[in-house]
């Protein structure tokens, strides 16, 4: 069960790596899945954009793109990019701090490759409503230690 951090054409770093990849873990297994390798790379937003014009054909800046890699159903293996100008940009629009925005969007990711979408009105709202409930858990595991 390996969770890594990389960072590309960016100086970013996770904070608490313990407990990220503990609480991204938990979310995984009260989904009934298991993490057997998932990436997180963190970069800028050119580097985001550039990945969305070649692997997607996207000429959009975005926040998160997300490669699934599983070969089993309940088995996450992938890779998930995040433009960390985009989390600091939504969390001054979204009026957070920028440790909740991360949680959203590392989240976000997760709850992709566990098989929820976002593309219509019902499927964004269940989306919101995972994203909050992670939010939560994150918060619930910072305070008990």
């Amino acid at each position: 069960m390996a969770i890594n951090f990389f960072s590309e054409d960016t100086s970013f770093l996770v904070k608490q790596k313990r407990k990220r990849k503990q609480w991204l873990k938990e979310i995984a297994l009260q989904e009934s899945f298991k993490i057997l390798d998932l990436n997180y790379i963190f970069c800028s937003d050119e580097y985001l954009h550039k990945i969305n014009l070649q692997y997607l054909d996207h000429d959009t800046y975005t926040d998160i793109i997300t490669f699934d890699n599983s070969e089993y159903e309940a088995e996450i293996e992938g890779d998930i990019y995040i433009s960390i100008d985009r989390v600091k940009e939504n969390a001054k629009d979204h009026k957070v701090d920028q440790e909740t925005e991360l949680s959203r969007v590392l989240s976000h990711g997760l709850f992709h490759l566990i098989g929820y979408k976002d593309k219509t009105r019902s499927e964004a709202n269940t989306m919101r409503e995972k994203e909050e409930f992670a939010i939560s858990l994150y918060k619930k595991l910072n305070c008990s230690t």
